[in-house]
């Protein structure tokens, strides 16, 4: 039988009707509970906690309002009950400090609760992927780090009305609020979304095949640590970060820096595996270890890209090796299953 961590029957298990009714929303609960937190383990117990909630009380359900609205309005409360009292998860860059330089020392802060990564294969599940756009175009990095710089209510106004399309009547039903507030507070919210990340909520265009012979160029640099070649496929002002990390780094060459004097990888070591996270193009990048019957390829980080024409302007680097398995990709790669090998 299937339980919820508090040990109570989780309602898929206990009523099939229920499990029928509400499953076909479950991928956009966890987009919202994703957008409302910036970590994706958290908005996947908060929809378990939206669903125990939603089967408690679906007997009393009358169907005055849709049934998805009823469970983004359970998720809503469910999520800024959570975040009472907590503090936002920021990237690198949100922390209000100066870009660093290439070679200074890392500063880990394993303290601060990070924003993390939304891998789309934990998102998308067996949808068709055409169902999914709306999702994955509103789930982007720099969209949900942009979500953090609000306090939680503002939060939820903002992707309620912006994302969901709701009336501010409907909202400030949701929230307990009046139309009045509703309406001040979005207000504030687009403020401040507009002077932390202007675009942060501009689609991206569908990727071209220039993009995609960029990438395998990406790939092949950092298989070869050919820093220079590194160095080309950025924007004069790209932005790199790697949290638990607190430094951001700012400019192609200070990135090609950062990675010739702290990537502890060499010449040959870092094969790259494609997947995507937040809608976006992603690596996860294996690094080379010596194992007991001989060289092996582990987990090391997961980049997340942005891309502006033919060159990468924001890529965010992840450390936590759990995105790997999130993402679908193997926790180890032998010798013979890397892609890409050295010339000759």
């Amino acid at each position: 039988m299937t339980t919820t961590p508090t040990g109570t029957q989780a309602p898929a298990a206990t009523d099939p009707e229920f499990d029928d009714a509400v499953s076909r929303y479950r991928r956009e609960l966890l987009a919202h509970c994703y957008r409302m937190t910036g970590s994706p383990s958290e908005a996947e117990d908060l929809v378990q906690e939206v669903y125990l909630r939603a089967w408690r009380a679906y007997g009393s359900f009358e169907g005055r309002s849709s049934l998805r609205t009823w469970l983004h309005r359970i998720a809503t409360n469910v999520c800024l009950t959570a975040l009472e009292g907590k503090d936002r998860r920021p990237l690198p860059s949100g922390l209000g400090t100066s870009s660093s330089e290439g070679g200074d020392p890392l500063d880990e802060r394993t303290e601060v609760p990070w924003l993390g990564p939304m891998p789309d294969a934990q998102l998308l599940g067996t949808a068709d992927p055409a169902d999914v756009v709306t999702e994955r175009d509103a789930v982007r990095l720099a969209f949900v780090a942009a979500l953090q710089h609000l306090p939680p209510r503002q939060r939820a106004v903002l992707v309620l009305r912006e994302v969901l399309r709701w009336s501010a009547a409907e909202v400030a039903e949701a929230t307990g609020s009046t139309v009045a507030s509703v309406n001040s507070a979005l207000q504030r919210a687009r403020a401040t979304i507009e002077e932390v990340a202007p675009s942060a909520d501009a689609a991206p265009a569908p990727m071209t095949d220039e993009q995609r012979a960029l990438l395998d160029r990406y790939v092949d640099a950092f298989w070869r640590k050919d820093v220079d070649a590194i160095a080309k496929l950025f924007t004069e002002d790209a932005v790199w970060e790697m949290p638990p990390f607190a430094g951001w780094y700012q400019g192609p060459r200070t990135i090609a820096t950062l990675v010739d004097t702290q990537c502890p990888g060499g010449r040959y070591d870092m094969p790259m595996l494609a997947t995507t996270c937040n809608g976006q193009p992603a690596f996860g990048l294996y690094m080379r270890e010596e194992g007991p019957d001989g060289d092996v390829f582990r987990p090391f980080q997961l980049q997340v890209l942005e891309l502006d024409g033919d060159r990468v302007s924001h890529a965010v680097v992840f450390f936590d090796t759990e995105y790997f398995t999130a993402a679908g990709l193997p926790a180890e790669l032998g010798v013979d299953d890397v892609p890409t090998r050295p010339e000759g």
